[in-house]
Order: structure tokens, then sequence, then C-alpha cells
């Protein structure tokens, strides 16, 4: 599907893999509609892809049916790009024998993967009512799930869940969707150059980095849009999760 003149939703657009991969979009010819819970970074990165805002926590149905209503009228939505999500780490048990705090399970799960197909549900039904074009296709979701979906850490038994839950809905998502034309595929990164990763010291990075099989270096954002962009483009690809992260397997720390 080509994606000059439709109108694309990008969750977490705001920064990192999601700006990246607005701005690709725009730079093909899309309409880019950025929803992210940063103003003053959506704001920017709108005007930077001529496209438009809208500050949307995905676990808030009301902002998403915003945003997707915002996007549609911009083009034909076709194409949503799921990039909004958390990833702090927590021991299901503290230094103390104590239990982590449910909350805090609840909230990564809540915004990493009832998040993802909060928004998924409700872009899905705006994209059925489009004209089909070519095979019946009527758009493309693309959503982003992690390594630590296989490989999780020590600490990262919520980030683990949450992005183990995308890669396990993405097959019967893209049935349930199929009827009405539209693909379901993920991507799980592995260690990006992320905000995520920014805040850590230059030689954690670079340990890190060590890790990955080949090349021995955090992937890019870039690469992460350039994946994306061939899931939209290439309408073969439905039901995959793709990981994307340089043979790397995570160990236990």
């Amino acid at each position: 599907m080509k994606v000059d003149g439709v109108s694309a939703l990008v969750t977490g657009g705001a920064s990192g893999l999601g700006a990246a991969t607005a701005r690709r979009l725009a730079g093909t010819g899309a309409h880019v509609l950025i929803a992210d819970v940063q103003e003053v970074l959506g704001e920017e990165m709108a005007a930077e892809v001529k496209g438009g805002f809208v500050q949307t926590d995905v676990t808030n149905s009301a902002q998403v049916e915003a945003a997707v209503v915002s996007a549609a009228e911009m083009g034909p939505l076709r194409v949503v790009v799921n990039c909004a999500g958390i990833g702090p780490p927590a021991r299901t048990l503290n230094r103390d024998g104590s239990p982590v705090d449910l909350d805090f399970f609840e909230k990564i799960v809540g915004i990493n993967l009832i998040g993802t197909f909060n928004v998924i549900r409700l872009a899905a039904s705006v994209m059925a009512s489009t004209e089909p074009l070519t095979d019946g296709l009527r758009g493309v979701i693309v959503n982003t799930a992690s390594v630590a979906a296989y490989d999780g850490q020590v600490g990262q038994a919520a980030y683990s869940a949450s992005k183990g839950g995308i890669v396990g809905m993405t097959l019967p998502v893209a049935r349930d969707l199929a009827v009405v034309g539209i693909r379901v595929n993920t991507i799980a990164p592995g260690l990006m150059d992320t905000p995520l990763l920014a805040g850590l010291p230059e030689p954690a990075r670079e340990s890190l980095a060590t890790q990955v099989l080949f090349p021995a270096r955090l992937g890019r954002p870039d690469e992460y849009a350039d994946l994306a962009f061939h899931l939209i483009e290439n309408d073969y690809m439905n039901g995959e999760t793709i990981r994307m992260d340089g043979g790397i397997r995570m160990g236990p720390k």
C-alpha cells in the first residue's frame, strides 16, 4: 500500500521510534497525526512533519477517539503505528522482601498492552469504512513489542508481560480484521537508541551495545521506521511479529 495522500496515526509519535516513523511517513506524502501525552514535543513534531497533534493518553478512550477523528479529517485513515509505551523496571519482590506494588504492574500493562488494543479497536472501526484498495485492502496497523517479550530480564516482569501480550494478540487481531481488509503486524525491537535508554551513562550504553551480536551497537530509530514502512507497503505481510535486534538474546541481567 502506498502512503502518499493517506492519513497516518502514530501514537508515541513525539519522540523516539514514533518520531522517526512520523518523519518517514510524512517524507513519503502521508498526512501524519501525532498522538502523544507530551504536549510540547508533540506540537513541535507535528510542525516538523506538517501534520497534526492531539494530546493523547492511549488508555483514555475519549482521547483516542479524538485523535482518530482528527486523523481521519486529514485524509483517509489507512495507517496506524503504535509506539506509545513505558518500561520502568521493578522486581517482583523489593529488596526487603515486600511485594512490588500491583499498581506498578497494572500501569505498565495498561499503557503498553491495553492502550495498544484500545487504539487498534477504535482506529480499525474508522479504517473499516474507507474505500477498499487493491485486494480489498483498507489499512495497515503496526504495533511495537520488544525482545523482552521473549528474553525478559530481571525487573522486567511487567514490561515483558505487556510486550508479550502484544505479540500474542497480533495474529488473532489480524484474523479479526481480515474481514474488513486491515493488515496487522508487530515489530519487536531490541536495544534501541531512544529516550528510554538516553538517560543511562555512556559506559552503561556502551556495555549494552556489546551484547548485540552484530552490529555491536544500539539500534537507530530510523531503522525501526524503515521496517515499519516496509510492513505498510508490503501487502503480503500480515499477522507477523518480526524481531529487529541485531541478533541479541538478552541475559538475565
